[in-house]
């Protein structure tokens, strides 16, 4: 538990690799939790409902990871991710190159907050089945890659509010001068079908949305990103 400078006590787990021993920097992964995550559920429940923190430290063996279990999907959970982050990349040995979020359901909420106020601390982000509630225009002057996965009829969010994020972003970016092969790197929209979900034995779209912590294209495209310096 992180005692925040606002007073807030901020629950999460965290992997700080063996190898770590501050002399160089290492990246930063931190994935925000769906509904059956958030600390009411009990300590741990992030861990053992979604992959992603466990599927990033097999990915890369330099990466510390951070697990928040917030209280809800909303501002004040947004500003704690913030205050977390802030924390970790003020007192660990972080490489401000490679910082990464993600945000499944209820977590992707609270992911686009959090790109809507501070997305320059990020090198990329990945929103899972979810919907959009942030403020692109602070996301389009940071400049954040962002992708979007979702099924296209994800059971409990549609698809509708990614499609419609990701066309918004694309717009923004154009009149702001950005030509079509750099938006592309900037936005990706991945909507998958049906067929999807049922070859990895996902009956329910929005569940399926767990199979974006494995899929060989999801997170190596997030990892992949870097910040200028």
């Amino acid at each position: 538990m992180l005692r925040a400078p606002s007073g807030a006590e901020i629950h999460f787990s965290a992997h700080v690799p063996e190898s770590y021993d501050g002399t160089r920097p290492f990246g930063l992964f931190v994935t925000l939790p769906g509904y059956e995550g958030l600390y009411f559920q009990g300590a741990g429940e992030n861990l053992r409902w979604e992959k992603f923190g466990q599927e990033a430290i097999a990915y890369d063996r330099e990466m510390i990871v951070l697990a928040p279990q917030l209280d809800d999907w909303g501002q004040t959970s947004a500003g704690r991710a913030i205050e977390l982050v802030e924390h970790f990349v003020a007192n660990y040995n972080v490489d401000p190159s490679r910082v990464y979020i993600e945000g499944y359901s209820g977590g992707g909420e609270t992911l686009s907050l959090v790109m809507g106020m501070r997305p320059e601390l990020f090198a990329a982000a990945l929103a899972v089945s979810s919907q959009w509630d942030g403020d692109l225009g602070a996301l389009v002057e940071a400049r954040t890659p962002l992708r979007l996965f979702t099924g296209r009829d994800d059971s409990y969010y549609g698809s509708d509010s990614f499609v419609e994020t990701a066309e918004g972003l694309r717009e923004l970016y154009r009149q702001s001068g950005k030509g079509e092969q750099e938006i592309n790197s900037l936005v990706v929209l991945d909507i998958k079908e049906a067929d999807y979900f049922a070859e990895r034995g996902y009956a329910d779209q929005h569940a399926g949305g767990m199979a974006a912590a494995t899929d060989s294209e999801v997170l190596p495209w997030l990892f992949s990103q870097r910040r200028e310096k």
